[in-house]
Parts: structure tokens; C-alpha cells; sequence
């Protein structure tokens, strides 16, 4: 059989069709209502108890620390009011013996102290203001902290989240084993030891980096009002969007601040339709699927994700290798390939490896338009050790790259479409600006026209067309973790001072029911008082 013509079965095995994007649209929609009304559904839509996004005129200087695996970032975030910011940051590395400790003692008083550190460093005023803090009735807490930083702490573990600054460790990934935490508030025991320093700082968010980037793009995009969704599709996949309280029909176990009338929901779509019913499933996703930890799991993100992107293209090149019939990187001799050689493959060529084709080499192929794709052809050379690859031989990989991008820019936008849907914003008569989405990740970035391939599949989805989808913008959005997580102990301070005062208030008006306040208190009652 012809490359080509073999070429051309293969790609359309990975067409995700505008009917397809269509019938996927409306099963994420179900299962996002799913999702909603009750706990262990496909998608988890999980609350955040973030119910506020910021507009980009917020100001002040923030903390946001974020734990993600062998590495741990402290920083600090001016926001200028403008949509700007300004960043200052630290990273250390988490000592292996702390990731296995015995007590979750060891491991928070570790990173209580990267906080000292860093405060010392860069913010040393600071302590001398806390230092000088005086009591009053200024405020309900009886005392004023202005000098005291709100910290958002990214924490990429995963937790029950009872509060906007409460969740409970469910189990340890990444390396990382200390049963002792497993059970416990990861807010309350790093509070514990920044305590025991004395440091003017208060975790006041437990964040998803997630959740992050939707704050980080509101903060920072133009416009009046906020994101809608943050998106990640990188190495991984998942959203976060505002949701209206109303729509969330299963309990809410933690307090939160139900004024704005909406909440952020962390959809954990990486997990949308593991039943298969609208997903694609080629057979090398089903091997690819097979060969993970976790099969049967996870099947939106491993159609989407950069992580599986490249293990999907080489699974699919493997089973053309194996064809006798198929002439893929095969020569007969030289006078089949236009450099005048034949191809070899080295035998410790990455291409037999499982998970040895990154996928940074689908983004290669893509971005190569040069006659001969002279770019494509040495990268295989260079990275995957193929030499002498026939000009026809780099047309097939690069058109079967090409399907598996742009089927998973496809897969991509039903996620967007379904969430921009869902929130009404189409049809919002209030609603004269553009449709803001903030993305981050590696795909959005760096693969050539990925978010082209988004808005092509936005345009045949009912609902939005052409109009809509001229209307939705997408825009890159860094740093859920640090600048995201900031935003978020801002949102929560104000919550805090929102319910604090009001709970302030009531007390005094009870006490006033209570007292007589036209009797002339004794000298010694105001001694006492005082």
C-alpha cells in the first residue's frame, strides 16, 4: 500500500468532525450538571469558595507560596491597580529527607522558614510595622493589620476543600510520603509554623493553580469585567469557571460569602466522559490507554494533553513500522528518496521507547512550511536518530502530527464552548464586551495555530457561530501559582473583612439591645474598659 494512501486512512481516524465537536458540547454540558447536582460524578466541579474574580483595579502587596512537587516558590505580588503587577519570587528545593518525614511538623516548619527567609530578604519593613502594631477598636479583630500579608497557597496535592483557606489532605503524589498529614488541614499546619516565627503573614487561600489562572487573566486582561474560564492545556488539561450559586445543587460543607451570587468551580475536566461516549478512541488511544497507570481514567486529557500527545503519535508510527506493506521510513535503495540515501533507524532511536517522542516534535512539524521540510527532517535526524528520512517519509509523520494536534485544538474547544454556554454570557444583554477567557500551558503557547484550530471548531458549534465566536477572546494567561494565588488571598481578605465587620456590627447592636446606654457608666467600669 501506498505511504500516501495509508497516510491519508491514518488521519482520518484522527478527524473529530463538526458534528462530532457538536455531540461532545452537549454531553459536556450533562455532565457538567451532573457534576454539579451531586459528588462522584465524572467531572468532580468541585467549589472553590472563591466567589469573587478581580477587574484589574485592585491594589496592594500580596503573598503567594506555591507547593508543587520538588520545589517550593514563596513570592510576592504589587498590584499596581492597572492591570499590572510587579513579581519578586524565590525558589528552593525541598530537601528529600523533609518528603518523607515523619511528622508534617518537619516538613511546614521547612517552608514556614522559606517565608522568614524570604520576608527578611525583601520585605524586612515589614516586621518592624507588625512590630509596631497597636490595639484598637478600629477594626473587629482589636487590633490593626495593615502590615500583615495575606498569603495564597498553591498546594498541588489533592484536598478535600472545606473554605476558601481550610482543606484537608486526601494523599500524598509526587514523591512525597508523610502519612501523619494525610487527614489534616494544610492551611491551619502552615499557619501553626508561621506562627511559631512570629511572621506577620496569614494563609488565607488554599488555591488550585487552576483557579489561579482565571484570576490571573481577570486581573490582567482589558475590559471591565472578568474572566469566565481559566484554562490549562499543557502537559495536563483542566478549567475553572464562575458558576452562578444557584446552579450548585450538592451541599457546600464550608462557609462562603454568598453576596456576588456566583462561586468558582475547579471542573477537574481532565476526567470528562472516562465512559467514552462522545470521546474519540482511535486504536492507539486504547494502547495508549492500556499502558498508563491509571486505564480508564483521565480520557479527556489523554486525548488533549501534551503529555500524551507524542506517545500517541509514536504508538501510531509504531504500528506502520510494523506494516511489511507500508514503505515508512523504508528504502529499497537510494533512488526512492530525494536525498540520494536510504533511512535508517538507530536502534536506540527514542521512537521505540515508551514515551520517547516528546511533544515538542508535533509543534516542529507543524511550524514547518519549507519546501522540503528541511526543519522536520533534521529534527528527526538530530532528536529521534532517524537519518536520511525521504521527503515523503516527513510529509506522512508531519500530516499524522497534524490530525492528532488538530484533533485535540478540536477537543479543546468543546470544553471552551460548553463552559462559555453554560454561563449565558452569549446572550446577556449586559454583556457589550468581549467574552474573556484566560489560557496557559505549552499547546497554547508554542504549538503553531492551536488556538486557530480552537476558533475554527468554536464557529460550527450551535450556539455560538460565527457571531459568537467573534465575541469570545482567548488570551494567555501566566502564573496561576504566584500571581493567581495572590489574587486569591485578596478576594478572601475581603471576604474576610466583609464578614468580620458585618459580624462586628451585629454584636455591637446586640450589646446596645442589651445595655442601657443612657446610664453613666462608674470610673471603675471604664478602667475595666480600658
Amino acid at each position: 500500500m501506498a505511504l500516501e494512501t495509508q497516510t491519508k486512512t491514518v488521519v482520518g481516524q484522527f478527524d473529530y468532525s463538526d458534528e462530532d465537536v457538536n455531540k461532545g458540547v452537549v454531553e459536556f454540558l450533562r455532565q457538567m450538571a451532573e457534576g454539579l447536582e451531586k459528588d462522584g460524578a465524572s467531572m468532580s466541579q468541585i467549589p472553590t469558595y472563591v466567589t469573587a474574580v478581580p477587574n484589574g483595579t485592585e491594589k496592594g502587596l500580596y503573598m503567594a507560596v506555591d507547593l508543587g512537587g520538588t520545589n517550593f516558590r514563596v513570592c510576592s505580588i504589587q498590584l499596581n491597580g492597572d492591570t499590572t503587577f510587579r513579581l519578586t519570587y524565590t525558589k528552593v528545593a525541598i530537601p528529600r529527607e523533609l518528603m518523607v518525614a515523619k511528622t508534617a511538623e518537619e516538613l511546614f516548619a521547612f517552608l514556614a522558614k522559606q517565608v522568614e527567609i524570604f520576608l527578611r530578604t525583601h520585605h524586612g519593613e515589614h516586621f518592624e510595622a507588625h512590630i509596631r502594631r497597636r490595639m484598637t477598636m478600629s477594626s473587629p479583630e482589636g487590633f490593626k493589620d495593615e502590615n500583615v500579608f495575606r498569603l495564597g497557597f498553591t498546594f498541588s496535592f489533592p484536598v478535600q476543600q472545606l473554605g476558601i483557606n481550610k482543606g484537608t489532605l486526601i494523599r500524598w503524589t509526587k514523591g512525597f510520603d508523610i502519612p501523619d498529614a494525610v487527614g489534616k488541614d494544610v492551611c491551619a499546619l502552615l499557619q501553626t509554623e508561621i506562627d511559631k516565627l512570629h511572621l506577620p503573614v496569614k494563609v488565607a487561600a488554599l488555591v488550585n493553580d487552576t483557579v489561579g489562572t482565571l484570576m490571573a487573566r481577570s486581573y490582567s486582561s482589558p475590559g471591565k469585567s472578568g474572566a469566565i474560564l481559566g484554562a490549562i492545556f499543557g502537559t495536563g488539561t483542566n478549567g475553572a469557571y464562575v458558576e452562578k450559586l444557584s446552579n450548585i445543587k450538592k451541599p457546600l460543607a464550608g462557609e462562603y460569602d454568598n453576596s456576588t451570587g456566583e462561586m468558582v468551580i475547579n471542573t477537574e475536566w481532565g476526567s470528562f466522559d472516562n465512559q467514552l461516549k462522545v470521546l474519540p478512541n482511535t486504536p492507539w488511544d486504547v494502547q495508549l490507554d492500556l499502558a498508563t497507570p491509571n486505564p480508564g481514567i483521565q480520557m479527556y486529557e489523554k486525548r488533549v494533553s501534551g503529555m500524551y500527545l507524542g506517545e500517541i503519535l509514536r504508538l501510531t508510527v509504531i504500528d506502520l513500522l510494523k506494516n511489511p506493506d507500508v514503505a515508512l521510513f523504508k528504502d529499497d535503495n537510494s533512488s526512492y528518496n530525494d536525498w540520494k540515501s536510504t533511512t535508517n533507524i538507530a536502534e536506540h532511536s527514542p521512537i521505540y521507547k515508551q514515551w520517547g517522542l516528546d511533544t515538542s516534535v508535533l509543534s516542529v512539524a507543524a511550524a514547518d512550511s519549507t519546501p522540503e521540510l528541511s526543519i522536520l527532517r533534521q529534527e528527526l535526524e538530530a532528536n529521534l536518530h532517524i537519518y536520511a528520512p525521504s521527503l515523503e517519509d516527513a510529509q506522512a509523520f508531519k500530516a499524522i502530527a497534524g490530525a492528532i494536534g488538530r484533533r485535540a485544538a478540536r477537543l479543546s474547544a468543546v470544553a471552551i464552548a460548553a463552559i462559555v454556554l453554560q454561563t449565558g454570557k452569549l446572550n446577556d444583554p449586559e454583556q457589550d464586551e468581549p467574552i474573556d477567557i484566560g489560557v496557559d500551558g505549552s499547546l497554547v503557547e508554542h504549538y503553531p495555530y492551536f488556538r486557530d484550530m480552537i476558533y475554527e471548531a468554536l464557529r460550527a458549534i450551535k450556539g455560538i457561530g460565527e457571531e459568537g465566536a467573534k465575541r469570545i477572546r482567548i488570551g494567555i494567561a501566566k502564573d496561576g501559582s504566584g500571581v493567581g494565588a495572590a489574587l486569591i488571598a485578596l478576594v478572601a481578605a475581603r471576604m474576610e473583612k466583609s464578614t468580620s465587620t458585618a459580624d462586628f456590627i451585629s454584636d455591637l447592636r446586640l450589646n446596645a439591645k442589651k445595655t442601657d446606654l443612657t446610664a453613666v457608666p462608674e470610673d471603675s467600669e471604664l478602667a475595666a474598659g480600658e
